[in-house]
């Protein structure tokens, strides 16, 4: 089993923490979005990955210490790691083919701008599985058109009127995404564009009509890190899942002088807290100093100095300074607010 993971586009929504930190390498409790996402899908597949292929873009963004990244997450899993460059953002569909030499075999594709929580066996007898979530308001996301014998006939893309409640999500398994590269290689030959761009749905539309069988799997869970608000919120949602599943999330490296700690929280390596009272869901990174404060659901990332503060829905990037009364505040690297 393959794993291929398009993200090469800049997060721009998530500025300015990705500014100078690739969106997919931001950390959620303490692990970059992409890795958790790599390993979750690992876990339920539940057999080998043999290869995991990242599709990143430009080297001078994306540089070695990205790649370096990428390359232990895939060593960790027992994986081959293939890095892919997307230089010209022209779709989900031109992504994915420029990791054309690793198209074949069974694989799931996965966006990495989203994390998932979901327990299911995946229908490896479906020609592909097409991972959707349940909405309250299907007319605001791509959703997936089902038969009486639950297989996917249709993707509809922002449906004025009712079509079904399972949305989209962005991952999708192909028992041979070959299959998947013909079409997409069709849709690029013919200039087949769709809001300017060769699009995934483009490719998989061909495979329908062709008559190939497609599966929704459903996730329980569904976590976008497309904001700062949005993150917050999936780092909040992710601390909870994994208290409950009694992940070590604090550090027995932290200096604490007169502080206290409500978790669930994510405290990393040699972090120094003085007068402090951390949480809940809150995700502190290695090496930051905090004094006098006060920090819950908020994410502060590394090397970070934070003095006097009380922050409560914040985002602070790495290598920072923060001194002030300033409560719901996204500040990104090595920035510096007195």
């Amino acid at each position: 089993m393959k794993i291929i993971v398009p993200m090469a586009g800049r997060g721009s929504r998530l500025r300015p923490h990705s500014l100078t930190t690739p969106k997919p390498l931001i950390p959620v409790a303490g692990k970059p979005i992409v890795h958790r996402l790599v390993e979750d899908i690992a876990n339920l597949l539940d057999e080998p990955i043999d290869e995991i292929a990242f599709i990143l873009g430009d080297p001078a963004w994306f540089g070695d210490e990205v790649v370096d990244s990428l390359k232990e997450l895939a060593t960790d899993l027992g994986a081959k790691t293939s890095i892919y460059r997307q230089l010209n953002p022209l779709g989900t569909g031109h992504a994915i083919m420029c990791a054309e030499q690793s198209l074949s075999g069974p694989a799931v594709i996965a966006y990495a701008d989203t994390l998932i929580r979901a327990d299911f066996d995946l229908d490896k007898e479906a020609d592909s599985v097409i991972w959707t979530k349940k909405v309250a308001n299907p007319e605001a996301y791509g959703v997936v058109n089902l038969n009486e014998n639950h297989e996917i006939t249709e993707l509809v893309e922002k449906p004025t009127e009712f079509v079904s409640d399972q949305a989209v999500i962005g991952i999708y398994y192909f028992k041979d995404v070959a299959v998947l590269k013909n079409e997409l290689q069709y849709v690029i030959d013919n200039n087949i564009i769709n809001g300017g761009e060769y699009q995934i749905n483009d490719g998989i539309k061909r495979m329908m009509a062709n008559g190939n069988i497609f599966k929704t799997g459903t996730v329980d869970e569904w976590m976008d890190c497309g904001n700062k608000e949005v993150t917050i919120e999936t780092n909040r949602r992710m601390l909870g899942f994994l208290i409950e599943s009694r992940e070590d999330l604090i550090s027995d490296t932290i200096k604490s002088t007169n502080s206290n700690i409500i978790e669930p929280c994510f405290i990393g390596e040699g972090v120094t807290l003085t007068n402090t009272t951390v949480g809940p869901f809150a995700s502190i990174g290695a090496n930051t100093i905090i004094e006098d404060s006060n920090i819950k659901n908020s994410i502060i990332q590394t090397h970070t100095l934070i003095k006097n503060a009380n922050l409560n829905n914040a985002m602070i990037g790495n290598h920072a300074t923060f001194n002030g009364n300033f409560t719901s505040v996204s500040i990104g690297d090595y920035s510096v607010l007195k």
